[in-house]
């Protein structure tokens, strides 16, 4: 189970941030709508889960650099209070500060998009606790093997996003073809400031947690 965890956190985290509407499901099933076609919302979810991935991958890149050279436990510190930080400023300025894209955008765009919001929202910066066990498992260099970390953080990009397209695809399918958006109004949790919490008690737990 210790060697599993990570690999289910990533998945799990997958999953929530394909839960949130800010990620892109409500985005494919508005474009869906807009152009009266199912086929809009299909290609839609691939393009946002790409975006989402870039940001999540650029994070990870980051982060397994940063361990090559710096200390494990500075690593983890720094993140810490990054998100904490994080957590406090989207609270603060998160809702009024929205990345805007048309309903008339390309495929481009979506990715683009995508990049963006998962960007501004810190989703990268959530899946660091089940990170830095794969990707930061031994002291800087010269030990490490920068391969092994690199596979690694690839393997779980690929989880999480893999993870995220799956509930991305069920929820914004079901959306469009089933349910429709009046669900946002009377059954829709505030997924925003879950979201705002769990990036603060994320930051919390690197901080206390040795």
């Amino acid at each position: 189970m210790n060697e599993l965890w990570p690999w289910m956190l990533l998945a799990g985290l997958g999953a929530f941030h394909g839960l949130n509407p800010a990620m892109g499901w409500l985005f494919a099933v508005a474009l869906g709508v807009h152009r009266q076609s199912f086929t809009a919302v299909v290609q839609a979810v691939p393009a946002i889960a790409l975006g989402h991935a870039v940001s999540i991958a650029l994070v990870a890149g980051a982060v397994v650099a940063a361990g090559l050279f710096v200390n494990q436990d500075a690593v983890r510190m720094a993140t810490g209070v990054t998100l904490v930080a994080w957590a406090i400023c989207h609270q603060v300025f998160g809702h009024s500060r929205r990345v805007r894209v048309g309903l008339r955008t390309g495929l481009a765009g979506l990715v683009f998009w995508s990049f963006l919001m998962a960007t501004a929202h810190g989703a990268g910066l959530m899946i660091l606790p089940a990170l830095m066990p794969l990707c930061l498992t031994q002291p800087p260099l010269p030990n490490v093997g920068g391969a092994g970390s690199a596979a690694m953080a690839i393997a779980a990009v690929g989880v999480h996003t893999l993870a995220m397209l799956a509930v991305t695809s069920l929820i914004a399918l079901t959306v469009y073809r089933w349910v429709g958006l009046e669900i946002l109004r009377s059954a829709w949790i505030n997924v925003d400031l879950l979201w705002t919490g769990v990036l603060f008690a994320t930051g919390v737990g690197l901080l206390i947690i040795r």
